[in-house]
């Protein structure tokens, strides 16, 4: 092996590779005149006779939850219900048989979809039913609201009457839930006495009443960490309908400005409760717990459906646990070739501590994406259009930022993670090996040419009504889909970087083991954590900044498992068609990207031109 150059050495050999990346980029020379398409060639655009049906969707049901937008208002969830139903079944009526491979795809595409909206309206009815008694306000805001989007007059005794039910309720929720923390009490005795500015009369009462103690009411952190979001979603609501009125008409201001207030702070004291005392968010802390909403084996069913996955969970965990066996025997031959026999993970430990020195990533990340774009330019991979290969930012991502994503994004431009000064020397030591040199060769093309930025363009370019359809199976798919195919071809030479490109394979993997885990409800977070620590090798401020992602809701329960049930998807389709000498390997990544983002499912059906039947089932075992 030869000699590791000293760190100032280091440096000077990272400069000197980003200027001669900068002389090598076609962006220096290339002339503006190149950023414009043969405009002969779009002069007909291949599209769907259904695109401006799934287009009239899409504005209807935009049109239709602006007005109807309180969250979890049964007045909405019957309006969408009888929206959709009836879609489904105008759908159902259409003459299918005279539709083409895209129309056919298309109606298959929505009538999917529109299924699964009723499944989810009813997944979102069962899960206020079970916060129901701790977010009390719920309908009275609804009511609220919808009056006024009725365009009613308001009405402002009996608005200061419904604020001062709200308060009621909200204190009476936190009652109970403060009896359900404490021992069982005596039967039968008086309720405590009022906090401060609390004290109840009834009517005509000239002293505090006595009542029973609340039947003690104990729940889930789940659900208590759902109805803390749920009454901060109401409480925008509530405000948005108190300020139309305010100040523009006396006697509602007369009347409802101070049950308001009084509402006001009762719902941001019962919040604060919610998540301190029943959650356990420690307010001192600066990362919250991970909680997690899981959606439950019949969860996963229903969306593993609609993304056309013909596969039980239990399946999909079996096929990532296939894929580790092979990830592992090449963990252990790259740490072999490193000349550590078969401890890999002493390999991964001497790839981490290859990192360039804090300022120097930006560098790294730029010479690296200009390798791959040029690289499969050259080898006639895919097309890439002169403005997706020089259009694109470099951005530093923030440290708050890296807690939930403490490696690269991208799409449109990349996102680089790597320490700031604003970090404590741990911190900044994880984002440093987490983020080292053989790592990023391993995602940089993920995240810009070929994977998400040449995806984003043709997105914006190409079957832009497609993207009601969007799916991590075809984004993230596609982007790692190409970390499988480059490492084919041997674009990832070096043991070390194989060893970095290992350790993301492992990481998706894992993925699809924690995150259906988790909803299947086996997992806490804290296993997950554990389970990325010790079986893909990470550090642990990113395993948990990993999980945290997955779980805050930010993604779909299945978004972490699209990533390699994805490319395994593309993989097979790539063997059936072009192994095979059936399509050349330009176009079937060409049509890929064109056909817009859909299950990789329907991708199969445009690429093969297959007729699909009125009454399709996905049954593809893509993985066998």
């Amino acid at each position: 092996m030869m000699p590791r150059p000293s760190p100032g050495c280091a440096l000077l050999a990272v400069l000197a590779t980003a200027a001669l990346a900068a002389e090598n980029n076609p962006a220096s020379t290339r002339a503006t005149a190149d950023y414009v398409p043969d405009v002969a060639t779009l002069t007909k655009p291949a599209s769907s006779e259904l695109r401006e049906l799934v287009e009239r969707f899409v504005s209807d049901r935009r049109d239709l939850e602006r007005f109807y937008n309180v969250p979890g208002s049964a007045v909405r969830a019957q309006q969408l219900r009888g929206f959709f139903e009836t879609w489904l079944a105008r759908l159902g009526a259409m003459s299918f048989d005279q539709l083409g491979v895209d129309g056919r795809i298309d109606a298959t595409l929505l009538r999917t979809r529109l299924g699964h909206e009723l499944q989810l309206l009813e997944r979102e009815g069962a899960r206020a039913q079970e916060m129901a008694a701790l977010v009390p306000i719920a309908e009275e805001v609804a009511r609220l609201q919808e009056s006024r989007r009725r365009l009613e007059p308001v009405e402002a005794k009996g608005a200061a009457a419904a604020l001062g039910r709200m308060k009621g309720a909200v204190e009476q929720a936190r009652a109970a839930l403060e009896a359900g923390l404490k021992p069982a009490a005596t039967e039968g005795t008086a309720a405590p006495s009022p906090r401060p500015g609390e004290e109840k009369r009834s009517e005509g009462a000239t002293s505090p009443s006595i009542t029973a103690r609340p039947a003690p009411l104990t729940v889930s952190k789940v659900v208590a960490f759902r109805a803390a979001n749920r009454l901060g979603e109401l409480q925008k609501s509530l405000e948005e309908w108190f300020k139309i009125f305010d100040g523009y008409d006396p006697t509602f201001g007369w009347w409802a400005r101070d049950p308001y207030k009084q509402l006001t702070t009762s719902l941001d004291d019962y919040g604060k409760f919610l998540r301190e005392k029943i959650v356990g968010i420690d307010p001192k802390s600066k990362d919250e717990p991970i909680i997690g909403d899981p959606i439950g084996r019949e969860g996963l069913r229903a969306d593993l459906a609609n993304e056309m996955i013909a596969y039980t969970p239990e399946e999909l965990i079996k096929i990532a646990e296939h894929e580790f066996t092979w990830v592992d025997r090449e963990l252990k031959r790259a740490a072999r070739e490193m000349g550590l026999g078969d401890d890999w993970k002493a390999a991964l430990e001497k790839v981490k501590e290859d990192h360039v020195e804090p300022g120097q990533q930006p560098a790294v990340v730029r010479d690296l994406a200009l390798e791959a774009a040029r690289y499969v330019q050259e080898k006639n991979l895919v097309t890439v259009p002169p403005l997706a290969a020089d259009v694109w930012l470099l951005r530093m991502m923030s440290p708050e930022a890296q807690k939930v994503n403490p490696f690269f994004l991208g799409g449109n431009d990349i996102i680089v993670a790597f320490p700031t000064d604003a970090m404590s020397q741990e911190e900044k030591v994880q984002s440093l090996r987490a983020n080292n040199r053989h790592f990023a060769r391993a995602t940089v093309f993920h995240e810009l040419v070929p994977g998400h930025h040449l995806q984003s363009y043709w997105r914006a370019r190409s079957n832009q009504h497609r993207e009601l359809f969007s799916t991590p199976f075809w984004i993230e798919g596609w982007s790692l889909w190409w970390e499988f195919h480059l490492w084919d071809l041997k674009f990832i030479a070096t043991p070390e970087d194989r060893m970095g490109a290992l350790f993301w394979r492992a990481h998706r993997c894992a993925r699809i083991i924690f995150s259906l885990k988790f909803h299947l409800g086996e997992w806490t977070p804290q296993q997950c954590i554990d389970f990325l620590v010790e079986r893909v090798g990470h550090e642990r401020a990113s395993a948990t900044g990993e999980v945290r992602r997955s779980f805050n809701g930010s993604y779909s329960p299945l978004y972490q498992a699209g990533y390699m049930l994805g490319a395994l998807q593309i993989r097979d389709l790539y063997r059936q068609l072009v192994t095979s000498g059936k399509m050349p390997e330009k176009q079937f990544h060409d049509d890929i990207l064109r056909g817009g983002t859909m299950p990789i499912e329907m991708v199969r059906a445009l690429l093969t031109q297959e007729k699909l039947p009125r009454d399709f089932k996905p049954a593809w075992r893509f993985a066998e």
